[in-house]
């Protein structure tokens, strides 16, 4: 259970500022940056800042802004098992709270996905803590992208992609937090495309493109040229397109003998896949 005990924080060294969490947090234009200034000077800090083992985790622009006016605040205190349990919390925020772009709703939607991922592997390494938790937060026989596909009401194909577009903006963050910091705000418009195609990409073109977007010489028609896709996923692609198209060569009348026989024919490739990995 969250600890609601709110407490005056009063020393500014009390609070520690992690870089990735403030990262997740879309910068606020200087309009809007005002508004809360003023807010805050006229009414004073009536939401309190959200913290999680002495890390803040929610109200970074409030807290700025507090210190920089001596405004009195409270805190209070959340309780999570992990960092990715910090992760998605604040994703949902954002996503419940902001108007976001396309690019910023793919990068939250990305993150969460693979802390999601990170989340359920930790638990399965740890039956006997995590046999109540997998039940009720992971369900079985439900897939991650599934599962958030729901949640965020997009396809399931769509999720696998938002974690491709994250892993590349994350990669480009990397190089050049200035880099990532255009992309995510749309100072910079680039196609989305490019981003998930990057996530197969060598350090070295991960790294010029970073170099290019902070110069400001990136130009769409720079990333025409596509990323060849390792051969596994080529393989699993191939094979899941031959699944569809089989599919649709059943007619309304079909029985389940005919069904059955596409389902086999691929079931039998997957297995011989599965033991060649």
């Amino acid at each position: 259970m969250d600890n609601q005990e709110n407490q005056t924080i009063i020393d500014e060294n009390q609070i520690i500022i992690d870089e990735e969490f403030k990262c997740l947090l879309p910068e606020l234009d200087k309009e809007t940056y005002s508004a809360l200034e003023e807010n805050l000077l006229l009414n004073g800090c009536r939401d309190a800042i959200v913290l999680w083992n002495g890390i803040l985790i929610d109200g970074h622009n409030r807290y700025g802004i507090c210190l920089e006016h001596d405004i009195p605040f409270n805190t209070v205190d959340k309780e999570f098992g992990s960092r990715e349990e910090v992760l998605i919390w604040i994703i949902s925020n954002q996503v419940s709270r902001r108007n976001l772009s396309q690019i910023q709703l793919s990068h939250y939607r990305g993150l969460h996905y693979r802390a999601d991922k990170k989340l359920q592997g930790a638990n399965n390494q740890n039956v006997q803590n995590s046999e109540k938790r997998q039940s009720d937060v992971f369900p079985k026989n439900q897939s991650t992208a599934k599962r958030l596909s729901e949640k965020y009401r997009v396809s399931p194909r769509t999720i696998d992609r938002d974690a491709k577009l994250a892993a590349a903006i994350d990669a480009i963050g990397e190089k050049s937090p200035e880099a990532k910091r255009k992309i995510l705000s749309g100072e910079l418009m680039i196609n989305k495309g490019d981003l998930e195609r990057m996530a197969y990409g060598s350090q070295e073109e991960i790294f010029e493109l970073a170099a290019r977007i902070e110069e400001g010489t990136y130009k769409k028609e720079n990333l025409k040229e596509p990323v060849d896709i390792p051969p596994l996923e080529t393989e699993i692609i191939k094979m899941a397109e031959s699944f569809y198209s089989g599919l649709r060569k059943l007619t309304k009348s079909s029985d389940n003998t005919e069904i059955k026989a596409v389902l086999r024919a691929h079931i039998d490739q997957l297995e011989e896949l599965y033991r060649q990995m």
